[in-house]
């Protein structure tokens, strides 16, 4: 069965990086989008990056192009999410998300999704 696991998050202060990872298991990653979105306390869940395993094409939001960068260990099943120059308004719980590619940054288009991990910047 599909499984999906971030992990990676914690407090930074503005300016810190992190990298969070998303450990896959249950299908064959080659075929899948795996996507990164957030959520803030009272705020809809915002697409912030993908990557489409099957040509390791990415797409990035506005909010993070330059500051974030995903990637792909297919031989770990793992997906990463490098989050540099960190700001105050990145706070929030993270998620991976795995479709059948291509990708999308619609949360409403994923059909399996891990159980989040939380990112504070604060100083």
């Amino acid at each position: 069965q599909v499984h999906l696991e971030e992990s990676g998050g914690g407090l930074v202060q503005p300016g810190g990086s992190l990298r969070l990872s998303c450990v896959t298991s249950g299908f064959t990653l080659d075929w899948y989008a795996i996507a990164w979105f957030r959520q803030a306390p009272g705020e809809g869940r915002q697409g912030v990056s993908f990557i489409s395993n099957g040509d390791g094409s990415t797409t990035y939001s506005d909010a993070v192009r330059g500051r974030f960068t995903v990637s792909s260990d297919k031989a770990k099943h793992t997906v990463y999410l490098q989050m540099n120059s960190l700001k105050l308004e990145d706070t929030a719980v993270y998620y991976c998300a795995a479709r059948r590619w291509p990708g999308t940054l619609n949360p409403l288009m994923y059909d399996y999704w891990g159980q989040g991990t939380q990112v504070t910047v604060s100083s």
